[in-house]
């Protein structure tokens, strides 16, 4: 686990900031709700590792001097499954949550506790958060995601629940993940299917004609590559006292980047 840096993010390069002996100072700073979409997608899509955006509920900036430097997304899980123990309509996933590289060292921790203060207010019982540790590289070996052990969720208290499902990935030759949720999207012409399509088109697969599912089914291994994955770190952050009190000593050992990992960050 990198206890002393903070993973920033500037156009999908993932850096990691130490404490240089300056103090974050908050009152430069402000967390403030968006109200729609466009703000917050544009910024996570520009930013944010996956380049995706996900299927918001409630939407927060973190500002500095009115510009916005930084983005929190909270969001409805594909399965309700993924908030338990956390009542299904008085939870949420922690979808996105992304901060530019000139945001200071630890600002994580107090951003996302502006925002649970808001979303306690409304009602929300608790936030179920994800880390996705293990590494990916494009084609070329080039690393495009490090990994991460969820230590801002560690630094914040949450509760962690062991690893979600393990799970097979499909990436595009830029490491990219085209996620289980667009390929369900492509097989039943949901609404946002045509933008999967688009990712796999541009990565050299045809124009699809006729059955969507079979042309999936014979793209898929042309454009992409499997890669398996043990599922990510998952925590849970209570945010009512009733929460909180029902968590109580229920934490697992939180886990630990490997040593080599550490010094890649270093």
């Amino acid at each position: 686990m990198i206890v002393d840096a903070g993973q920033r993010w500037t156009a999908h390069r993932a850096v990691f900031v130490r404490p240089d002996g300056s103090t974050f100072r908050p009152h430069a700073w402000e967390v403030a709700a968006i109200p729609d979409d466009t703000t917050a997608r544009a910024f996570v899509e520009a930013h944010h590792y996956s380049g995706a955006y996900c299927a918001a509920r409630r939407r927060f900036g973190l500002y500095h001097h009115a510009d916005l430097v930084g983005v929190a997304v909270f969001s409805q899980p594909m399965s309700a499954d993924a908030l338990r123990p956390f009542a299904r309509d008085a939870s949420m996933e922690l979808g996105r949550f992304v901060l530019l590289d000139r945001v200071p060292f630890n600002a994580e921790s107090w951003t996302i506790r502006r925002c649970l203060e808001v979303l306690g207010a409304e009602g929300v019982e608790g936030v179920v958060m994800f880390s996705d540790p293990e590494p990916r590289v494009d084609a070329a070996g080039a690393v495009t995601h490090r990994g991460h052990f969820g230590t801002i969720y560690q630094a914040s208290g949450a509760v962690y629940a062991g690893r979600a499902t393990p799970r097979t990935l499909r990436l595009l030759p830029d490491g990219t993940v085209v996620s289980a949720r667009t390929l369900s999207k492509i097989r039943a012409r949901e609404r946002g299917w045509r933008y999967g399509v688009e990712q796999l088109v541009a990565a050299g697969a045809p124009e699809p004609t006729g059955d969507l599912a079979a042309w999936l089914r014979a793209v898929l291994p042309r454009v992409t590559r499997a890669q398996r994955h043990a599922g990510n770190h998952r925590y849970l952050m209570p945010v009512s006292a009733a929460a909180r009190r029902c968590l109580a000593g229920c934490s697992l050992p939180y886990p630990k980047a490997p040593a080599v990992a550490r010094a890649e960050a270093a």
